[in-house]
């Protein structure tokens, strides 16, 4: 079977997924070649296999709220390719988590992780549940319901989830305090978990450190460093907050934050206190726009900040965000580097649209995988039971995102085929697709 008919066989199967279609035809554009000069990946029908997840786990989630009502809620985990390592990914809590959305981020997490050079396997898992609005007790309840139907199909060398959007160290915490309780065993299991009880330090940070690694190695590339550059960052929490407070470290300036109300502007740009204000103030729940009242800026009600003259661009909120008129915005608006905070934040159409005009475009797979890279070092620190610390965790995340960058970049050269910019999209994809089609073929047919 070819690439071009597995695709029809993915759009024929899950016509009522289309962010998993998209995710499988970005990655099958950009391997055709690599797939023709290896038979064996043709004879095993390796990409076909990849494509359909080796187990897909859906369960309900009965749990009571805080006036003593019964609720229902959905719960997946999608473990799609344990090649080269346990199964890894997070779990999502959003109202808008599907199965056709994990499967989605699973499929990216195969090669996003295969890219780290860790023993780690592509999975996502999540639930439908809103924690906004949520009491302590109800998410605590939730987590703990959640855990109790998924247990049996997670463990250190089988599954080893983390945290994702709506999930963060607090729900882990939970989650893993269920798992610990049905199975009497302390393991790593979870990662994301807090630091003293099997957590690892810059894990945190990681995401967003590692996205402005990642593109500080793209900079250097072009004989650039971020002193002086302003940087666009969408999104406002975790990752964004962390790019952002790396990009100021690194000498460049960041003028924006936004989140699903809108966006938060400030041209003079914003300090390491402004950057100290949003964490503070989304980690309480309130509203981004009170900034503007504390520092001046300006807040632009249910508007993009792709809008503004600038060196950078950081999409750090979710899928799908930059639409092709984003990226012409981007483009118009002087911006020579896109690199992908979130998981596929670019649109297939502003993806060409980046690509066309030269822009260094830097997906999400390579420029995002800092957060799993620093799971996978929390898995290995929880093997051996032994920490390590902030400052060498820290060296060891700018090693592996430097590693990714020349993987992909040697890649990219290869079998790249935009012009005026190194092809990070093709070089990302085929480093991490050969990786897991070879352990593949190893395996034979299973």
């Amino acid at each position: 079977m070819t690439i071009q008919s597995a695709i029809a066989k993915v759009e024929q199967n899950y016509a009522h997924q289309p962010e998993f279609i998209q995710a499988v035809k970005e990655v099958a554009m950009t391997i055709e070649k690599v797939y023709a000069d290896n038979p064996k990946f043709e004879t095993l029908q390796v990409f076909e296999r990849l494509c359909e997840p080796d187990r897909i786990i859906s369960f309900r989630v009965n749990w009571e709220n805080d006036k003593g009502e019964i609720q229902v809620n959905r719960g997946w985990r999608v473990q799609f390719s344990n090649a080269i390592g346990p199964y890894k990914g997070g779990i999502r809590f959003h109202p808008t988590v599907t199965e056709g959305t994990l499967k989605f981020l699973g499929f990216e997490q195969i090669f996003k992780n295969a890219l780290t050079g860790l023993p780690m396997g592509g999975a996502k898992g999540g639930s439908d549940f809103d924690p906004k609005g949520k009491s302590e007790a109800e998410i605590r309840r939730f987590c703990y319901a959640f855990m109790r139907e998924l247990h049996k199909n997670v463990g250190k060398d089988m599954d080893v989830p983390a945290g994702d959007i709506g999930v963060g160290g607090r729900e882990v915490n939970y989650m893993f305090a269920m798992y610990k309780n049905l199975t009497r065993e302390f393991e790593g299991v979870l990662t994301g978990k807090g630091v003293g009880h099997g957590g690892s330090l810059i894990r945190t940070e990681a995401t967003g450190y590692g996205l402005v690694y990642f593109l500080d190695n793209m900079l250097k590339v072009n004989n650039e460093t971020l002193e002086g550059k302003t940087v666009l960052v969408s999104g406002a929490g975790n990752v964004a907050q962390y790019a952002a407070e790396k990009c100021l470290h690194l000498g460049g300036k960041v003028i924006t934050f936004s989140d699903s109300k809108g966006t938060l502007v400030d041209k003079d740009g914003f300090t390491a206190e402004k950057i100290d204000w949003v964490k503070n103030h989304k980690a309480n729940g309130k509203a981004l726009a009170d900034y503007v009242s504390e520092f001046g800026g300006e807040w632009l009600e249910g508007q993009k900040p792709w809008q503004f003259d600038a060196d950078v661009a950081l999409p750090c909120a979710t899928q799908n965000e930059v639409s092709e008129d984003d990226a012409h915005a981007l483009v118009k608006h002087g911006v020579k580097y896109v690199a992908e905070g979130a998981n596929m934040p670019l649109t297939a159409e502003a993806i060409d649209v980046v690509r066309e005009h030269g822009v260094a475009y830097a997906p999400g797979k390579a420029a995002n995988a800092g957060g799993v890279a620093v799971s996978g070092l929390e898995m290995s620190q929880n093997s051996v039971r032994k920490y390590k610390s902030f400052e060498d965790l820290d060296l060891e995340l700018q090693k592996i995102m430097k590693n990714i960058h020349e993987s992909a970049l040697e890649a990219g050269k290869k079998y790249g085929t935009t012009e005026g910019a190194i092809d990070y999209m093709t070089g990302a994809n085929v480093a991490g697709f050969t990786q897991v089609a070879n352990a593949l073929v190893a395996y034979g047919y299973l």
